[in-house]
């Protein structure tokens, strides 16, 4: 069955179920070929904690670009300690952030969105492709809600950048949805979340934002673009 076929045939089923439900029916059909990455942040800490506390057989893997706020090191220990599971961890290639920094210095990042891109593929993106190989479908937290980008977005889709299924299991909820889970079940989320930081990436990329500002507003706050990094391009 190709990728279009698999699409018609999943998407339906997987639009009527619960994530759970759903993952552990992308489980069955592709058996030690389902991975999720978790950014820690509030919709990826729902999504592992359906993933562990359902014991369903999904890798769960993070990137740490080694920019990452201390916040977010301590929020990944309190996720291991809680449900006793492993976070695979992903770090960049170490040559090519030597050679970055060396030839742009440490803060190339906030002079263009062109090294901004290239310090995202370097720490994110490259990293994200060695996580995903040999994977079939991807999980992630994306949302509609958190960006015009993200509004049209199905449940599941065709990453041709990445050559695998994502399965976008929050794709319809609410922030009060994601919140409601986080309380309902106790899961540990990052501090940070309630000082303004709604979005979370690395700490030199992320600011708090101001009360009615957009979700994404606190990323890459000093350019005009479209607010991605790269992972979740088609």
């Amino acid at each position: 069955m190709n990728n279009e076929a698999l699409i018609q045939d999943l998407r339906p089923q997987l639009e009527i179920l619960e994530p759970a439900e759903a993952i552990a029916l992308l489980t069955e059909r592709f058996p030690g070929k389902v991975v999720f990455s978790t950014s820690l942040g509030q919709e990826d800490q729902v999504i592992t904690d359906i993933i562990f506390r359902n014991h369903l057989p999904v890798r769960v893997f993070t990137l740490d670009t080694g920019r990452l706020f201390q916040e977010t090191y301590e929020l990944m220990d309190a996720t291991r300690a809680k449900y006793n599971q492993t976070l695979e961890t992903y770090f960049p290639n170490t040559q090519r952030v030597e050679a970055l920094v060396q030839e742009k210095g440490f803060n190339s990042f906030y002079y263009s969105v062109e090294n901004r891109k290239e310090c995202c593929f370097i720490r994110k993106i490259e990293p994200l492709k060695r996580a995903l190989t040999g994977a079939e479908i991807w999980i992630t937290g994306l949302r509609a809600e958190q960006s015009e980008n993200r509004s049209d977005m199905p449940v599941l889709e065709w990453d041709n950048g990445n050559q695998v299924l994502k399965y976008n299991p929050l794709i319809h909820w609410t922030y009060d949805q994601v919140l409601a889970h986080l309380s309902e079940y106790r899961v540990p989320d990052n501090p940070l979340h309630r000082k303004g930081f709604i979005s979370i990436g690395c700490a030199s990329c992320t600011r708090a934002i101001e009360p009615g500002e957009h979700p994404r507003a606190g990323r890459w706050w000093w350019e005009e673009s479209k607010k991605e990094c790269g992972l979740h391009s088609a």
